[in-house]
């Protein structure tokens, strides 16, 4: 009897020392895995006419890295002053020179990774059955009574549209009938809706609609050139994947996706 009860024991004891064994072993490993399966991340604020460029680019890169890229879109202007107030990205992206400049000279930006990505065209746009608008002179005319722009601090078509209604004298004239909207899909969807008789986009807005047509394009000399300047942030702390998709978003792959949207270089 005596030698049973010592052979459960001896038994009992080993069957903890196998389990404590494992619990050991298993909760050295837990703080393993968590780095384990943590892939990188990239944080990018892009302008919003980038929209569906830049969608069709991150299934692109996502497939070909184990990157996850998150956008934030927005008007340019809206988008400084997140970065300014600190909010956490590590890539932006604008519609001008204008916001990443102030940016600059908040010494925000990391050193050397400033360039240009894409330059584009704007355009004059009127609802698809609209055909009395064929010029910008035609913007005078009493049947328009609401012409749709960007708001010109915040939003770089906007200031680009004010450009070229000033270039050809049309600006204070035409300022009783301006409908500003906070960003140039907000314009394009006035269009669309027929709540506006036309409004200034980019080329590339114009081209993702079936519900608009083009009636004339803005000549360069009238307004500042459109380019899109993008730099990785100072505080971000994705760098090194930062800098692998803003070197991807220059290859041959983008462009041509840049190319399809009516992108130039």
């Amino acid at each position: 009897m005596a030698n049973n009860r010592r052979h459960f024991v001896r038994i009992s004891l080993g069957v903890l020392g196998f389990l404590s064994a494992i619990y050991t072993l298993s909760h050295k490993l837990e703080p393993i895995q968590p780095a384990l399966a943590q892939s990188p991340a990239v944080t990018v604020s892009a302008a919003i006419s980038l929209k569906d460029a830049l969608g069709e680019i991150k299934t692109l890169y996502e497939k070909q890295t184990q990157t996850k890229i998150t956008y934030n879109f927005g008007a340019s202007g809206s988008l400084q002053q997140q970065i300014e107030q600190g909010a956490p990205v590590d890539l932006f992206i604008s519609a001008a020179n204008k916001q990443m400049d102030a940016l600059d000279k908040q010494n925000l930006l990391a050193p050397g990774t400033r360039q240009v990505l894409v330059r584009n065209q704007l355009v004059l746009i009127t609802p698809k059955n609209e055909t009395g608008i064929q010029k910008f002179a035609d913007l005078t005319q009493p049947a328009v009574t609401k012409i749709a722009l960007g708001e010109p601090k915040s939003v770089p078509a906007g200031q680009y549209g004010a450009e070229v209604l000033k270039f050809y004298n049309l600006l204070e004239v035409l300022k009783p009938k301006i409908v500003y909207a906070k960003d140039v899909r907000q314009v394009l969807t006035y269009v669309e809706t027929g709540n506006v008789n036309a409004g200034l986009v980019y080329v590339t807005d114009a081209k993702t609609s079936q519900k608009v047509r083009i009636a004339a394009t803005a000549p360069k000399e009238s307004h500042a050139p459109i380019v899109y300047p993008m730099a990785i942030l100072k505080t971000s702390k994705n760098m090194n994947a930062a800098q692998s998709f803003a070197k991807f978003l220059v290859g041959n792959p983008s462009k041509a996706v840049f190319k399809k949207y009516g992108f130039i270089f």
